[in-house]
């Protein structure tokens, strides 16, 4: 059986370039996942590519809950009433606390409802279009944060785990460097070398490449 392709559209906010994604396993007309939908304008070109397409979303799915990743969660909710959030239980109280989740201290109050949360802990799997996507912990930059892989389609959402040539912020009052590392070789540079990885922020890189040159994880 041939492997579905993946169709990605990657958006970005301008103040931290944060990428904001749609996910679907064809251009039009299927169901679709939104990925970490942050500032504005992400949430409304989010929502009009979707139209375009006749996508219809089936779930928010967040890596984390940082404000940069979360400030366009409600304006999705509020366009797809009843639209599932799935985020780790350990971060379901940030979506309500500007502190927890880093926007007050930028100077922004960013906050997102906390009604149809579901779980995401390490093991689950989540299908999208008959593919699987398998929950991986890589919390460290926050502290419950979530990579989502699917080993069909060789590709990884990361988050803001591992980026190409770095890794996440620890320096936060909720991080700890040593178990972020701990868990991206755990449970990403273990993945295949051929697995595409797409970062919270920045370009797509693979393992392959981050095992051999990323100077965050080497030694």
């Amino acid at each position: 059986m041939a492997t579905p392709e993946v169709f990605i559209k990657v958006f970005n906010d301008p103040f931290y370039a944060e990428n904001g994604l749609v996910l679907a396993l064809g251009a039009e007309g299927r169901p679709c996942w939104i990925v970490d939908p942050g500032l504005p304008p992400e949430a409304e070109e989010m929502l009009a590519y979707v139209a375009e397409r006749r996508l219809t979303p089936t779930a928010i799915v967040l890596t984390h809950a940082h404000g940069d990743h979360i400030a366009g969660v409600d304006e999705i909710r509020n366009a797809h009433a009843g639209l599932p959030v799935y985020l780790a239980k350990g971060e379901w109280k940030m979506l309500g606390d500007a502190a927890e989740n880093l926007s007050a201290q930028f100077g922004v109050e960013i906050t997102a409802r906390t009604d149809h949360l579901h779980d995401l802990a390490p093991g689950d799997v989540l299908e999208l279009d008959g593919s699987r996507w398998e929950v991986r912990d890589s919390s460290g930059h926050s502290p419950a944060g979530r990579t989502l892989y699917c080993a069909e389609l060789k590709l990884a959402l990361v988050g803001d785990a591992v980026f190409a040539g770095s890794i996440g912020r620890t320096d936060f009052h909720h991080s700890d460097g040593d178990r972020l590392v701990r868990n991206i070789r755990a449970n990403i540079l273990t993945l295949p070398d051929d697995v595409t990885l797409i970062s919270g922020h920045g370009p797509a890189t693979t393992v392959g490449q981050e095992r051999a040159t990323n100077p965050f994880l080497r030694g």
